[in-house]
């Protein structure tokens, strides 16, 4: 089976480049920059001077909290004028760590930069966390207001989550109310206010929360990172692998992905009056191509906190017990408008290949007379052969309008038979087969 979905991806993938020789354009029909076609790895030698952390006081003990040994090698570096921070080969143990201009992150083969399991060693600062500024705790990993940041390397940057965990399922077994912000819990790497940022061949896992948070940042690229949370056994509640928060201009390249939550989540703000707050915002710009997807509860997933995104490419996909493909969270509360998406050439199996139904989990509508109605449109699917448990898993609602799908060269298993483009306004179907029917 794997062999027969490599080789259905070879063949979409020499379709899809035929197809980008002639153009490549975003789903807008605007040209896609050319910055977007570099997936050329950041050299390591480009950084300057290497801190060895070992050669700075930092010992090889994986049982002893360095996190003020690591954060002074930063600070040294960053008053030098920059460098490359190295975790060598061994596990060492931090807390919140806060990178400065000129300093980027090597995690060598081998090596180990494993998150405290005691919320202590996170601080509380101003941060975005479920579509919200608000004060919560930091990351492991913390970049703000950087020109050029770079984790690099074939370590792995592991979140010793267990814990964390184990404490959440526990808090919601006593509470089944209880939020996210309620447990307390860090996030592996947070990047905020950056551009120019690259994360390459790093391992990250074992997330407490979400692994990658991306917050108001431009031209960020992750190439060839594996992310991993536990999907079964002790879960890994919202390990999401990498959050898009009020960013433009990210590729995702390469990747493999199997979290216990979304893949790639795209947000930007939640609540009746998301659309006036300064500090949301929308997203746009986005590629995640030639990934390949473990178990994730959505490869792409729009909302829950999200007002406007546009021009988003999911392209080039193997997929492997995803649970949705395309998900549109649709939240009554929260005026959203997701328009320009397009999704193609994906192979491999899903239970839900299209979500389309309200999101109400802990919402609150609050009253404004002028509440924009949502909506979903020019959204394309194309190139697609996979087996489905649902294929069109759509709900309609009065709260958004759906317009403008197109559904093209598509071959699909679907268990649940619920195609129907009249629930989809303008809808346009061309060479669409399921379950050997053509539609």
């Amino acid at each position: 089976m794997r062999r027969i979905i490599t080789l259905t991806l070879a063949l979409l993938a020499f379709t899809a480049a035929d197809a980008k020789a002639k153009k490549d354009l975003w789903p807008d029909g605007t040209p896609i920059d050319k910055w977007f076609a570099n997936i050329q790895k950041v050299d390591e030698a480009s950084f300057g001077k290497r801190y060895v952390i070992t050669d700075y006081g930092v010992k090889t003990d994986s049982t002893l909290i360095q996190t003020a040994g690591i954060q002074e090698v930063i600070d040294q570096a960053a008053l030098a004028g920059g460098g490359a921070i190295v975790v060598p080969k061994g596990t060492f143990l931090s807390g919140a760590l806060f990178f400065r201009q000129g300093t980027h992150l090597i995690v060598e083969e081998g090596g180990k930069l494993k998150g405290s399991d005691r919320i202590h060693d996170f601080p509380i600062q101003e941060t975005r966390i479920e579509g919200q500024t608000c004060k919560y705790f930091t990351a492991l990993v913390n970049a703000d207001g950087i020109d050029g940041f770079t984790i690099a390397g074939k370590g792995t940057i592991d979140g010793n989550g267990h814990h964390y965990w184990d404490e959440f399922w526990i808090r919601r077994k006593w509470n089944p109310e209880c939020t996210n912000k309620d447990a307390q819990r860090p996030r592996l790497v947070y990047i905020s206010n950056c551009k120019n940022v690259t994360v390459q061949d790093v391992h990250l896992v074992n997330s407490p929360f979400w692994t990658n948070h991306l917050y108001s940042s431009d031209h960020v690229r992750f190439l060839d990172c594996f992310i991993y949370a536990p999907t079964k056994g002790l879960k890994a509640p919202s390990s999401d692998a990498i959050d898009i928060d009020v960013c433009h201009d990210i590729l995702i390249n390469g990747c493999y992905m199997s979290v216990n939550d979304d893949a790639v989540a795209i947000k930007g703000g939640k609540g009746t009056w998301a659309d006036k707050d300064p500090n949301n915002g929308p997203n746009y710009n986005i590629i995640i191509q030639n990934c390949h997807y473990g178990t994730v509860h959505g490869c792409l997933t729009l909302g829950s906190e999200s007002v406007a995104d546009r021009n988003i490419i999911l392209r080039n996909i193997e997929v492997n017990e995803a649970n949705r493909v395309l998900w549109l969270k649709m939240r009554p509360d929260t005026p959203q408008h997701y328009e320009y998406v397009t999704v193609e050439n994906i192979a491999g199996t899903t239970g839900s290949f299209l979500v389309i139904r309200p999101w109400t989990q802990f919402f609150k509508m609050d009253e404004r007379k002028d509440m924009p109605l949502s909506q979903c449109n020019n959204i394309v699917i194309k190139g697609i052969k996979m087996d489905c448990k649902n294929f069109f898993d759509i709900d309609t609602s009065d709260k958004y309008r759906l317009a403008d799908f197109s559904f093209e060269n598509i071959t699909v298993t679907d268990k649940a038979k619920a195609f129907d483009k009249s629930l989809i306004e303008n809808t346009k179907v061309k060479n669409v087969v399921i379950n050997s029917v053509k539609q």
